[in-house]
């Protein structure tokens, strides 16, 4: 940084500048889960800043613009293509929509003037469409107490609509209040599962934000380890998209091939009830579709069981011998003995399993199997994503003494924290995760070796994986037995502890923080919970996007605000769609809860980014130093 001045007054106006930018107030940063591919939604939260932006439009034009007009305000810089269509359909007027152009302008600039107030101008800069940086700016910074500015202030805004301009500019000018309004975006976690879209999440993250983390969830690591080489993660992903008939997010939006799958699971297995596919959106799925949904199901399944078989055996400190499943069946009486006690199959479909050799792929299997992998490998959609998840985020994040992960820490009953042994090395507490976060790395950014892939899978379902936290994964339970006591997943003591003030404080010292939060994912918070744990200490903030477990929480999950004032927990109503929420003006938030106030408004200087701008500074004063 330093090289960069060569002169005393360079290096003092640098000082000055980041003096000035260490006592501004803190930007707002949004913390949002487990958006399981719910597009719409998430967009929707971040077009409106988690309830920031209708909050600074009440600050600023209470007593100016009626409840209604607000409302009209907020949705504009929600959607701003669409209302502007609505708007002028509505207006037949040339001058009445003229009028509505030079109100809104000024409604806007003022907007964005608000919420610019805490950043640099260069900052501000750097969120304004570059087609109109020179233009919004004289606007943004005119003094209209000076009549000559005043007059060129209006001259402006005629020469936007005389030219036709209006409608980008507004475009432009919402977008920007939308980049202001949040300056850092968190997402802790599941931004892939059952929903349709979770390639447009990424895309809406990369195109519209500048600063934001992922912390990789449970269901991004299927993604994750099918692109370094995991077969189990691969298999698994395709059964999970196959239950919830959203194999289009494969074949359309990342360009994998599934023919042959379709083809090979259609020749073997039949339509079978217990693997008919699920839709969350209540759209009917039709009975031929159902039956590929179904059947590619099953293919995927057993393919799935078998591999789980070989690696489980390859990795006894893996500690996953009773997953070893396909050996226990009679096949003959079609029943299966598990922990002693014996259970009628319900619809098997195992006439692709060698009952000498349960877990051996047949060569047909094998050969759909290396196909699937090589399409996945020659996704550069799906390459370029996953980079994305890799470059931005980790296994956990300490950032501005938050605590940061999706899953759990794993632990006793006691709150001991439980060690994984690889190698003659054991893992525990922050050095779990850094293994984790450095295996996926590696695996990723270079050739990923076996033991790496396996590794990623365990991650998944592991009962030591952070990011899955129960004792084991019942799957084929949940298809092949009826008896519901069969299906329990017993969660890691943990999930109970994180109540605990205690337990909150052992985690924070171990991952290298004295104060602050835990900020958690990954698990929905049922009707009647609390998110707020632990005294103040944890907060769950699983955004239930996922529209099933909205009966579970009764909600539509929470978001959680920090800003120079303090912590704001967001409770969201669920989100129908777009279209609903644009054409009847509905938000989705319902209540914003102050849950921890600052005494003084926090200042850059007292984040982890005034700690960088600091150690800048004093490498400024170094050299300035030097040259006197």
């Amino acid at each position: 940084m330093a090289n960069n001045f060569t002169t005393e007054n360079e290096l003092k106006t640098e000082l000055i500048n980041l003096s000035a930018i260490l006592g501004l107030p803190k930007g707002t940063e949004v913390f949002v889960s487990d958006i399981h591919g719910e597009y719409d939604e998430f967009a929707h939260i971040m077009r409106n800043g988690s309830g920031n932006t209708k909050q600074k439009i009440a600050e600023l034009f209470t007593g100016r613009l009626s409840s209604v007009s607000q409302k009209k305000l907020a949705f504009l810089i929600y959607y701003p293509s669409e209302i502007l269509k609505r708007t002028k359909a509505s207006i037949d007027d040339k001058d009445d929509l003229t009028q509505w152009y030079m109100d809104t302008f000024n409604n806007l600039i003022e907007m964005l003037r608000y919420t610019a107030n805490k950043y640099t101008r260069s900052k501000v800069r750097k969120t304004l469409d570059p087609e109109f940086v020179y233009v919004t700016e004289e606007l943004l910074y005119a003094d209209n107490n000076m009549e000559t500015k005043q007059l060129s202030y209006q001259n402006i805004l005629d020469g936007i609509i005389d030219l036709q301009m209006a409608d980008e500019f507004i475009i432009a000018t919402c977008h920007s209040i939308q980049r202001l309004v949040v300056d850092h975006v968190h997402v802790i976690g599941d931004i892939y599962d059952r929903g349709p879209h979770p390639d447009f999440v990424i895309e809406h993250l990369a195109r519209h934000w500048q600063s934001f983390d992922f912390q990789w969830g449970n269901h991004d690591i299927l993604w994750m380890g099918s692109l370094a080489g995991s077969k189990l993660c691969m298999l698994n992903l395709l059964r999970i998209c196959a239950r919830y008939d959203n194999l289009t997010i494969l074949q359309t939006a990342y360009g994998i091939d599934l023919q042959k799958m379709v083809d090979f699971s259609l020749k073997n297995y039949q339509a079978q009830t217990v693997f008919l596919p699920k839709s969350d959106t209540g759209k009917k799925i039709s009975k031929s579709q159902a039956t590929i949904d179904g059947c590619v199901q099953q293919a995927a399944a057993i393919m799935q069981f078998k591999l789980e078989g070989q690696t489980i055996k390859k990795h006894p400190e893996f500690q996953m011998e009773s997953r070893l499943l396909l050996e226990k069946i009679d096949f003959d009486r079609q029943t299966i003995t598990i922990d002693g006690q014996t259970y009628p199959i319900q619809e098997g479909c195992f006439q692709l399993i060698d009952r000498e050799d349960p877990y051996q792929l047949t060569e047909d299997e094998t050969a759909i199997i290396d196909y699937l992998m090589e399409q996945f490998a020659n996704s550069e959609k799906l390459h370029r994503h996953i980079n994305y998840l890799i470059d931005n985020g980790s296994m956990y994040l300490k950032y501005n003494d938050n605590l940061l992960l999706h899953g759990c820490v794993p632990v006793d009953k006691n709150g001991e924290l439980l060690s994984l042994e690889i190698d003659g090395h054991k893992y525990f507490g922050h050095t779990l995760f850094d293994y984790f976060d450095e295996i996926i790395r590696e695996a990723l950014k270079n050739k990923a070796t076996s033991q790496d892939v396996d590794m990623i899978w365990y991650l998944w379902t592991g009962k030591l994986s952070p990011l899955f936290g129960k004792d084991r994964m019942t799957t084929f339970e949940r298809y092949f037995i009826a008896d519901k006591k069969t299906h329990v997943e017993v969660l890691n003591p943990y999930y109970s502890l994180r109540q605990e003030e205690w337990f909150a404080d052992k985690l924070l010292q171990n991952f290298g923080l004295e104060n602050g939060h835990i900020i958690n994912g990954h698990t929905p918070v049922r009707v009647g919970e609390s998110p707020i744990m632990a005294n103040g200490k944890i907060f769950v903030i699983d955004g239930g996007m996922s529209k099933p477990y909205h009966k579970t929480t009764g909600i539509g999950g929470y978001t959680l605000l920090s800003n120079s004032y303090g912590l704001q927990l967001v409770t969201h109503e669920p989100f129908t769609t777009r279209d609903k929420a644009i054409k009847e003006m509905t938000d989705v938030v319902s209540t914003k809860r102050v849950i921890e106030q600052a005494v003084s408004r926090k200042r850059v200087a007292q984040t982890d980014v005034g700690k960088r701008l600091k150690q800048q500074r004093e490498e400024l004063l170094k050299q300035l130093a030097r040259i006197k």
